[in-house]
């Protein structure tokens, strides 16, 4: 395999994959990931987990010309369904929507035991995944955020702990903004949440012209709630 073909996105997830991991790869797509943490010595076996056909087949076919076929299983499933407790100790889900990562996590809790290490990648809603993380014991222990193709991605990575360790400042804010991430505030971060805040004033500024209901004040409040956060966030 190429190296060429993993996008800057997924080698910054393949980056945080723990040395001799049984890596599960869960709409693994092409099955690039799994193929390039063995490649890289990263995972010595590997699940490249896909619901659709296309993207199954697609999978098999990549893993047969890398001639991994030894250490990288290819299984047709709904999220973790295609992986049995103690089977990985690290699962990467990645390109997915913050709410259809923590469904696939909340649905398939049973077989997260034996996991050390989830490494995961939500195109939107990173909020929903660090909210499931809280309620289920896993401690958010590290985040990046990147731009590629101009689109902005966070990267989320948990292990059992302490869940409320990474949130002692400000909870609601850590949550919505990424406790690591308001830390760092790096440029990517910045150029994020400018952009979300323009939007915001935006729709802030069409429902004031709207004038009030119990609906429309409930929205407002929201808004400026988050406006807000980000201005703090942007300007500590």
């Amino acid at each position: 395999m190429n190296h060429e073909k993993l996008s800057k996105r997924l080698e910054r997830v393949a980056k945080h994959i723990p040395k001799n991991s049984v890596l599960a790869d869960i709409g693994s797509d092409h099955a690039y990931l799994p193929c390039y943490a063995i490649l890289s010595g990263l995972a010595s076996r590997a699940i490249a987990g896909e619901v659709a056909e296309g993207p199954y087949q697609s999978a098999h076919q990549q893993v047969q010309q890398t001639g991994l076929e030894h250490v990288i299983e290819v299984r047709k499933g709904d999220g973790l369904d295609v992986i049995s407790p103690n089977e990985s100790t690290c699962i990467t889900i990645a390109g997915m929507g913050g709410s259809l990562i923590s469904n696939i996590l909340e649905r398939g809790k049973e077989k997260l035991h034996g996991v050390k290490r989830l490494i995961l990648q939500p195109n939107v809603g990173a909020s929903n995944i660090r909210t499931w993380l809280i309620e289920n014991g896993w401690e958010l222990i590290n985040e990046e955020i990147l731009e590629e193709d101009e689109k902005i991605y966070e990267i989320l990575i948990a292990e059992k702990g302490n869940p409320l360790r990474p949130y002692q400042k400000n909870r609601d804010s850590g949550i919505f903004l990424g406790p690591f991430l308001k830390e760092e505030r790096n440029g990517t971060f910045r150029k994020k949440w400018s952009l979300e805040k323009a939007h915001w004033q935006k729709i802030l500024k069409q429902l004031e012209e709207k004038g009030q209901s119990q609906d429309i004040d409930g929205k407002r409040a929201e808004l400026v709630k988050k406006i807000q956060m980000v201005e703090e966030a942007i300007e500590e």
